[in-house]
């Protein structure tokens, strides 16, 4: 299928389901994309960008910032921590909401809407801490949602009707669940039928850092601040069966994990993605520590169905730089974060012997785990949080304004070749 006709395929599927796009969809046809980015994206001035969806037509990013400006810096737009803009021309939309915290999720919700995680209490006024949906269009909160948390959320992954959220918290909807809830996408209603029950007794109060779903739709990896599930011990990542009613561990689990990094990490997990097809998933991390033994400051495949304890297919080191993002395509994992090199397992906050130069974003090959010859580079800053693979290419966020050796503020997008 010609990138022409699948473009107009999904369009017109969009307009007759009234559904959002997924961003996964088509990823496993997409090519390497372009090194350089396009010059139609508009751009944010100050602060950092944490999250991005597509909605529509609509991008959706999320963050810490509150000034954005048109791709040709002639219109300023104030928008607090939240804003939009179109994905075929790059204009920012109406959308507009006051948040009094940053955001650091977001995902497509039902009906031209979108959910919004982070740490914040407040959106235009009124009291609604950690989670909201807002329309897209006007950016005003979703009639009938009243979802919440006692926290921040840090991840949100949809499937079907239900948006399973992940972050600090100890209770949602008045219900004890630590740190990961099952919601209803339209009302934000608890399914009480779901409780993964994470602990983390060894390291203080559980915390999930990032959430993924099989395309399949039958497995949940969940990252973060965590020792046990469900009484199973399970350090710091865990995969979950949600095939049917309820949930279980699903038969996998790894080891790899378990050693420390620098004692001030309650977790060094950072992000996680399914591979196009479901057959393994990609988890990147910080640690501030490099050794060929350890996996921090790694980007490291799994396989999704492998049974009993596993070890990673491949770990690619940074040598002590963090990384923040991952999206996983059919030809490549591309990452993000404030990473100097890949390929660097001798590395100590230095080049060791074969190490490549990869400033701040970078893609692995799929199957080898060693990094490809694509370098757009970026100014590295605290590093690249956001990744969103779509049909016109790899849209990324960040907290820098030089992106493939160009003025990009915080938003860009490689398209494809």
């Amino acid at each position: 299928m010609s990138r022409r006709l699948f473009l107009g395929v999904t369009a017109a599927l969009v307009l007759l389901t009234g559904s959002s796009f997924s961003p996964a969809e088509g990823a496993d046809y997409q090519p390497v994309v372009s090194t350089n980015p396009v010059d139609w994206t508009p751009h944010i001035r100050d602060g950092a960008v944490y999250a991005m969806t597509i909605v529509g037509d609509a991008v959706v990013v999320g963050g810490d910032f509150s000034e954005v400006s048109s791709a040709d810096r002639g219109t300023d737009y104030e928008r607090w921590n939240i804003m939009a803009f179109s994905l075929s021309t790059g204009r920012v939309l109406p959308m507009r909401a006051e948040l009094d915290g940053p955001v650091w999720a977001l995902a497509p919700g039902p009906d031209n809407s979108v959910l919004v995680g982070g740490d914040f209490n407040k959106v235009d006024g009124v009291t609604n801490p950690g989670l909201a949906r807002l329309d897209v269009g006007t950016g005003r909160p979703s009639a009938g949602f009243d979802g919440w948390v006692d926290g921040d959320v840090r991840a949100i992954v949809v499937r079907g009707g239900w948006a399973y959220v992940g972050g600090w918290f100890g209770f949602a909807d008045d219900v004890s669940r630590k740190a990961l809830a099952r919601i209803d996408v339209r009302t934000g209603a608890l399914d009480r039928s779901f409780d993964a029950k994470l602990q983390a007794p060894e390291i203080g109060r559980a915390k999930v850092e990032g959430l993924a779903i099989s395309p399949a739709g039958d497995r949940l990896a969940v990252i973060g601040a965590l020792t046990q599930v469900l009484g199973q011990k399970r350090v710091q990542v865990a995969l979950l069966d949600i095939s049917r009613p309820g949930v279980r561990l699903a038969g996998w689990s790894t080891d790899a994990y378990n050693p420390r990094c620098r004692r001030q990490f309650d977790t060094y997990m950072r992000d996680v993605d399914f591979s196009p097809d479901g057959d393994y998933f990609v988890i990147v991390t910080t640690g501030r520590m490099s050794a060929p033994d350890l996996l921090c400051d790694t980007a490291a495949r799994f396989e999704t169905y492998a049974a009993g304890s596993t070890k990673p297919t491949w770990v690619n080191h940074t040598g002590g730089d963090s990384l923040y993002a991952v999206a996983v395509t059919g030809t490549a994992v591309y990452v993000g974060g404030h990473q100097r090199w890949l390929d660097n397992p001798n590395g100590h906050e230095d080049a060791g012997f074969g190490a490549v130069s990869r400033p701040g974003i970078a893609a692995i090959d799929p199957r080898t785990g060693r990094a490809m010859a694509w370098n757009p580079t970026r100014s590295r800053g605290e590093g690249l949080r956001a990744f969103v693979v779509c049909p016109q290419g790899l849209l990324v966020g960040s907290d820098t304004d030089q992106l493939g050796h160009e003025y990009h503020g915080r938003i860009g997008m490689f398209p494809l070749r």
